[in-house]
């Protein structure tokens, strides 16, 4: 920039200094200078300006250029200002952001607003919410108590019943085969007894899969909340079937008991993210949006430690294994009746405003500000209609009888606008079973017994990393308040990738270099390191990031879908790819990592810290956007 800089433009000298020690790794710039006596903005205010730069070549002079038309901007100059503004971006930025911030006394108050342009688009005005929002992110008794009676109530049930039916296999096996003979007076070879008991250990997935595809429905008919309620009426039905099981020798019990805690674990994982990050406050929602996968990772973790022959896993009390997590249920339900429900959901989708402006500030506990709720109900009025258009929704006293705002999962599919999250929903929660963490843990017995374990120690070693795999998750909640999810789910997929390739290699080889064996536990655990700072985690409430209230419940039940189909194709195929590819099996987990971070790294935006309206004009395009990731 020739000449000095005027004294209001201090800043940019400072990020020009920033730019030349980062070099042309900085990609977004933000320029905040005091404003002076202004019609249009009060005393004190300050301006701060961002964009993201097609050419690092000359971006300071331009910046200076945007910096004077801001200052048109707040001169009430508006038109000049924009037409400046929109050539300005059409000539050298792909998207200009001019934010407006208003103090009364405390420059901390403000109110914030942005002017989003784009090349060939009209200016599109967005109220960002992100400033104050801040100031209310904190835990209050309310999102506490809902966290806990969700993650324990469904989400840690829900990991049980994946965890506990392995240990005591060959019992239940035997006590089927008996069983039916008793009844039917058929003897099943060992091939049937396989088959058959294939079929009770997927008809939990065929019930994830039908459950999935109901929470669309569940959540927008029931509500959020007694979505939740559902979940835990069909996991106490499912535990009376097993615990009664035996008793009555019934063989139809014990299917029909997985089959149910199959549809509460497809609503669970389709509705129980949602209620919780639409409860959550922006800055709180991530670490609240991992609260049920952290309850699946441990549910697993508990089921196995509970499925040991040294506790219910014997001939006589597997059905106490398979029944005891109705426990956490009857306990965990019990504050429900007090429980929130989403003030999202009643505000957008049943429009009884009144009652979720009091959800609103219940959950916001009671230090809440007046100017929070106010902000948060404008917020949601925008998201009345598709178009966010304010004029077609009530004020909050109005009484007249409106349409309930609800998005089938034919309607979500059918819009070319939600393309491209609706495919990046899929494929982080399909990924997430096809990304081998199945698979590790199936094979990591044999390769604890290569390394000089017994049988007995590999399981009990088996398990230790599943114990692992539960440590990294309880970090969750930090990682996702301190770490942006793009970053996390990046480095997640790729050293997946990684590190599944090096579990490849070190297998085929491992009878012939002795330290190789020692090299394979080191890369599981690694894996299992890898795989819980994102590809866990994420896939679980990024549909409740990229998505607006209305298609939010069908994108949620179609992920979930995903997930749970690709769970059925790993346990239905994996099995006879192991036989035929032996180590080679690693490979189709490995390179569905690789894809996973190719399409993460092209067009997954940052959703951290953001708010709804300012992600979804960011992926409306399908895959022709282009997301502006800081």
């Amino acid at each position: 920039m020739s000449g000095p800089l005027p004294d209001e433009s201090i800043p940019i000298a400072r990020w020009c200094l920033l730019h030349r020690a980062l070099g042309s790794s900085i990609r977004v710039i933000k320029i905040r200078w005091p404003v002076r006596r202004s019609p249009s903005l009060r005393r004190g205010s300050s301006i701060s300006t961002s964009f993201a730069c097609r050419s690092h070549r000359n971006h300071i002079t331009r910046s200076h250029e945007l910096v004077q038309t801001a200052r048109a901007v707040t001169t009430s100059n508006y038109g000049p200002a924009l037409a400046k503004c929109r050539r300005l971006c059409e000539q050298r930025f792909a998207v200009v952001k001019v934010f407006l911030l208003a103090s009364v006394m405390d420059p901390s108050d403000h109110e914030e607003a942005s002017v989003l342009y784009s090349p060939g688009r009209e200016p599109k005005i967005v109220p960002n919410v992100n400033a104050n929002v801040r100031k209310e992110t904190r835990w209050t008794f309310w999102l506490i108590t809902a966290g806990i009676s969700t993650t324990f109530g469904a989400a840690v049930p829900t990991g049980y019943n994946i965890g506990v039916i392995n240990a005591p296999a060959n019992f239940i096996k035997s006590w089927c085969n008996d069983t039916i003979f008793e009844t039917y007076g058929t003897v099943f070879s060992e091939g049937n007894l396989e088959t058959f008991w294939s079929a009770v250990v997927s008809i939990f997935l065929i019930g994830g899969v039908i459950g999935s595809l109901g929470g669309a429905w569940v959540a927008d008919r029931l509500g959020r909340k007694r979505s939740f309620l559902l979940c835990g009426l069909l996991l106490f039905f499912g535990g009376i079937c097993f615990q009664f099981c035996q008793t009555l020798s019934s063989v139809e019990l014990l299917m029909i008991g997985r089959f149910v805690v199959g549809l509460a674990a497809g609503l669970t994982t389709s509705t129980v993210p949602m209620y919780l990050t639409e409860l959550a406050p922006l800055g709180l929602r991530g670490a609240l949006g991992v609260f049920c996968s952290m309850g699946v990772t441990g549910g697993v973790v508990v089921g196995q430690i509970i499925s040991l022959e040294e506790i219910f896993g014997t001939e006589d009390h597997w059905q106490f294994a398979l029944s005891f997590y109705v426990i956490l249920v009857v306990m965990f339900f019990v504050p429900y009746p007090w429980l929130p429900e989403s003030p999202k959901y009643l505000f957008v989708i049943r429009r009884r405003q009144e009652e979720a402006v009091n959800e609103l500030k219940r959950v916001a506990g009671r230090k809440v500000r007046d100017e929070y709720v106010r902000q948060q109900i404008d917020v949601m009025r925008r998201e009345c209609t598709a178009e966010n258009d304010e004029e077609t929704c009530s004020d909050g006293n109005s009484t007249a009888p409106q349409k309930p705002k609800e998005r089938t999962i034919l309607s979500v599919l059918r819009d070319p606008t939600l393309l491209l999250p609706l495919v990046l929903v899929c494929a982080l929660q399909g990924g997430q079973q096809l990304s081998g963490i199945n698979a590790v843990f199936f094979y990591s017995v044999s390769i604890f017994e290569s390394v000089g374990l017994s049988s007995t120690d590999a399981k009990f070693a088996n398990l230790g990393a599943g114990c692992l795999n539960l440590f990294v998750a309880f970090f969750s909640p930090i990682l996702m308040a301190k770490f942006n999810r793009r970053f996390l789910a990046l480095t997640s997929c790729a050293m997946c990738a990684i590190f599944l390739f090096c579990l490849t290699f070190i297998v085929f080889f491992i009878d012939d270099v002795e330290w190789f064996s020692y090299a394979s536990i080191v890369a599981i655990l690694l894996y299992i390191l890898f795989y819980q700072i994102g590809l866990g985690p994420i896939p679980y409430f990024i549909g409740s990031e990229l998505f607006e209230v209305g298609p939010r419940p069908a994108a949620m039940a179609l992920g979930s879908l995903a997930s749970w189909g690709c769970n059925f194709i790993v346990a239905m195929l994996f099995t006879t790819l192991q036989s035929a590819w032996g180590a080679f099996v690693f490979l189709p987990f490995a390179c569905t990592c690789v894809a996973l971070t190719v399409l993460l790294r092209i067009y997954l935006p940052e959703t951290r810290g953001k708010h709804i309206s300012q992600i979804v004009p960011l992926v409306a395009k399908g895959f022709s956007s282009k997301p502006l990731v800081p």
